[in-house]
C-alpha cells in the first residue's frame, strides 16, 4: 500500500526496550516480596520477644557514640540526644531521671541521665558538650516512648552544642553505625556468657530463647552486680572507668 512501511522494532533496540521491561516486571513483584519477608521476620522476631540485630533501628543522619547514646544537629544548631536502640532493647521500659535542667551546662562524658528500674539503675552518659535547652518530660509520664521511639519522641534532652565537629568526629553514622551495633550485640552475648554465671551459675539460660537468641528486655531480670558489670562495660566512658 502506498504510503506504508513495515517497522521492525528488533531491527532497532526494541530487543533490549522488550529486555528492560521483563526485567522489572519480574524484578517489582520480587521486591515487594522480599521487603514484605523482611518486615515479617521483623514482626516475627519482636512478638517471640528475640534480641536480634534485626529489629534495631539505625536511622539516617544520626550520630552513634560507642557508649550507648545518640546526637543529631537540627537546622537550627541546635542538637537532640538520646540512649540508642539496642540500650533499650537491653534494658526494656525504665524510668528516666534527669540529672540536667534547662540553663545548665553539661560536658560531654558527664553524667546526663539516671535510669531505674525495681532499685537497680544504670547511668548514661552526655555525648557532647553544651548548654541544655530543653528536656523531655514527657518521658516521666510515658516512659514507653523511650523504647517504642528513641530517636522522634524519645529524645532526652536538647542542647546547643559548643564544639559539635570536635566532639562528635569519631562518632559512627550509618552504614558504620550498624556494623557497629550488630558487634555491640555480640558483644553483649559474650559478655553475658562470661559474666552471668558469677551471679546465678544455676540459671544462666535464662537469658536465651530457643535457639540461642537473646530475650529482649531481659535487664530487669538480672541481678544488680550484673547491672554494675554492664555499666562499666558498656556506657561508662573510657576516660572515666
Amino acid at each position: 500500500m502506498d504510503g506504508f512501511s513495515y517497522y521492525n522494532m528488533f531491527d532497532t533496540k526494541g530487543m533490549e526496550y522488550l529486555i528492560i521491561i521483563a526485567f522489572l516486571i519480574l524484578f517489582i513483584p520480587f521486591s515487594i516480596i522480599l521487603n514484605k519477608r523482611v518486615k515479617l521476620k521483623q514482626e516475627f522476631q519482636k512478638a517471640l520477644g528475640m534480641l536480634t540485630s534485626v529489629i534495631l533501628k539505625i536511622p539516617q543522619g544520626v550520630f552513634f557514640s560507642r557508649y550507648h547514646t545518640w546526637a543529631h544537629l537540627a537546622k537550627s544548631g541546635k542538637a537532640s540526644v538520646g540512649l540508642d536502640d539496642l540500650l533499650l532493647h537491653i534494658t526494656g521500659e525504665v524510668n528516666v531521671t534527669f540529672l540536667k535542667k534547662p540553663g545548665d551546662q553539661i560536658i560531654k562524658g558527664e553524667e546526663m541521665v539516671e535510669l531505674q528500674h525495681g532499685g537497680k539503675s544504670l547511668k548514661v552518659f552526655s555525648p557532647i558538650s553544651g548548654e541544655i535547652t530543653g528536656t523531655n518530660q514527657a518521658l516521666a509520664e510515658t516512659p514507653w516512648q523511650l523504647i517504642n521511639d528513641p530517636y522522634e519522641w524519645g529524645w532526652v534532652y536538647r542542647i546547643q552544642p559548643s564544639n559539635w565537629k570536635a566532639e562528635t568526629g569519631s562518632f559512627l553514622l550509618a552504614e558504620a553505625a550498624t556494623d557497629w551495633t550488630k558487634r555491640e550485640l555480640e558483644r553483649f552475648k559474650d559478655f553475658l556468657a562470661g559474666t552471668w554465671p558469677k551471679y546465678a551459675p544455676e540459671a544462666s539460660m535464662v537469658v536465651l530463647q530457643d535457639g540461642g537468641e537473646l530475650r529482649d528486655h531481659l535487664l530487669p531480670e538480672l541481678p544488680e552486680g550484673l547491672w554494675r558489670d554492664f555499666q562499666s562495660e558498656f556506657l561508662t566512658p573510657a576516660e572515666r572507668g
